[in-house]
């Protein structure tokens, strides 16, 4: 026998969660060829696992890799954590599809959460999104049809309800964004134009997508998520539409409950979780009122200009404490610091100081947000969450700002070792199935997720006594250790830790 590559001497997790074996592994070309005893076999590489587990590569549920995918740093951040796979085109917002106009909207409104593509150019198709990642990143991508950009492809900035014509117009995108090979739709109901889209609107795009997910960030969550799970239930119900909840948060006695009744009601559900308190997202998403158009930023800074806001600002005086800056163009020197903590550097109120950076910045800066329920009681919460048998593993990692939330560098990893070997909520081969097999399966991923001969060689070869995150809060931008060795398509992506260079990443399509 003859491989391509051998791994030899390690434990197989092999996704289906059956108890970890020893076996050998061999890869020949882009495919895994073999499971089992491989004595004698030869290789152009070998790969000694001893004292090792090999696995299938993770499938990250819900990153903002759109633009930084191709980022060397984000590539080292990601395979450092055994993740081959990002899902893109999160929160209802990316770059595809849409006329030039919706590209520089979607790349302007969201620059603090996704930045900019470093290839797009006009207007660009589903397709054409995806023939620029094949082929050119280490990592595998996957591209959800994000409902916010078709909206305002179609209608703009409009809070209005989509006319029929309308409404045809974005169920022609979907049906063009599958057929190019998107596997599902994403909405994002606290951004804009999302938010003004009706449960109608949204089951009536999610008609054409066939088993693969509608995957919501909600109209609410925390201890308001019945409000969003409820909206969650009317379009599930009206489209029969599986649904996956995007980064689910909150106490667990309030959502359990929810997530329990929905799946009672026969809805296809899943969800994905980080493993941390904090959340992170747009500054003016979490200080600005609703009237302040966001999607309109010469208007949305005129009325920061004025004295429009002058009873709103007082009424955030206990957030300020619990909000650091991630991202700040060309105010860098803030980002890490809360806003109490700049704003004294600057001898400002924070409020003011939030003001100025807002229209200083034109609404791209970001955030990092402390949650009140920080604590024990909500580290049992996350446990709790995370071990539901329909919870899979999202990062929600967000790469832009000199200072971001450390989940993109730390979640898989912090899954693996705190919540796995120090705390036992699951066991290694569950946490397989939840980071690999589970979101494989969900996002029509049918050739990824498993060690199976056959299948796609994504593979990796983890420490389970060393596996860890070292992001941090104060050091967010440190990787993770542990996992060393990295196969994407067959190709070795990481040897030793350090990237090889290759880019065999494949934008992997739906069958749509």
């Amino acid at each position: 026998m003859a491989f391509d590559v051998v791994i030899r001497g390690g434990r197989v997790l092999d996704g289906t969660g059956a108890p970890a074996f020893p076996a050998d592994i061999g890869l020949t070309g882009d495919r895994i060829t073999a499971v089992g005893r491989l004595d004698g076999a030869e290789a152009g590489l070998e790969i000694d696992a001893e004292g090792r587990f090999v696995a299938p590569g993770f499938v990250d549920c819900h990153a903002h890799g759109d633009a930084l995918v191709f980022d060397r740093e984000v590539q080292l951040a990601a395979l450092r954590q055994g993740v081959t796979t990002f899902v893109l085109g999160q929160d209802g917002l990316s770059y595809a599809p849409g006329s030039a106009a919706t590209v520089d909207y979607a790349t302007r409104y969201f620059a603090a959460v996704n930045g900019a593509h470093p290839a797009l150019r006009g207007a660009v198709s589903v397709g054409e999104l995806l023939d620029g990642y094949d082929g050119a990143t280490a990592l595998n991508t996957a591209y959800l049809l994000p409902h916010g950009t078709i909206r305002y492809d179609v209608m703009g900035p409009s809070t209005a309800a989509a006319t029929p014509d309308e409404l045809a117009r974005m169920l022609g995108h979907v049906e063009r964004g599958l057929a190019e090979g998107a596997v599902g739709l994403s909405s994002g109901l606290e951004y804009l134009p999302g938010r003004h889209a009706s449960a109608g609107e949204l089951a009536a795009l999610c008609a054409p997508l066939g088993g693969l997910p509608y995957v919501t960030h909600m109209r609410a969550y925390g201890t308001n998520a019945e409000v969003g799970m409820a909206e969650v239930r009317e379009i599930a119900d009206r489209s029969r539409a599986a649904v996956h909840v995007s980064h689910l948060h909150g106490p667990a006695d309030v959502l359990l409950p929810l997530v329990e009744d929905l799946i009672a009601r026969d809805v296809d559900l899943t969800f994905d979780t980080y493993p941390y308190l904090r959340g992170s997202t747009i500054l003016a998403m979490v200080v600005l009122p609703g009237s302040v158009p966001a999607a309109e930023v010469d208007a949305a800074l005129d009325m920061l200009a004025s004295r429009a806001l002058d009873d709103w600002w007082p009424t955030l005086e206990s957030s300020w404490p619990r909000i650091t800056v991630s991202h700040a163009p060309g105010e860098e020197w803030a980002e890490g610091l809360t806003m109490v903590e700049a704003a004294e550097l600057k001898g400002l109120a924070p409020a003011e100081f939030c003001r100025r950076l807002l229209a200083d910045t034109r609404l791209e800066a970001g955030c990092v947000l402390a949650r009140p329920d920080e604590g024990p009681e909500g580290e049992e919460s996350v446990r709790r969450i995370l071990r539901h048998p329909v919870h899979t593993g999202g990062s929600d990692g967000i790469y832009v700002g000199g200072h971001p939330h450390p989940r993109g560098f730390g979640a898989f990893a912090r899954f693996l070792g705190r919540h796995v070997r120090e705390l036992g909520d699951w066991t290694w081969e569950q946490a397989v199935g939840h980071l690999a097999a589970h979101p494989a399966r969900r996002f029509g991923l049918a050739d990824r997720g498993l060690l199976r001969p056959g299948l796609a060689a994504d593979v990796i070869v983890f420490d389970p006594r060393t596996v860890a995150d070292r992001a941090t809060y104060a050091e967010p931008r440190t990787v993770a250790t542990g996992v060393d060795e990295v196969f994407v398509s067959g190709v070795q992506v990481l040897s030793g830790g350090g990237l090889t260079g290759a880019t065999p990443g494949r934008a992997l399509r739906s069958r749509a």
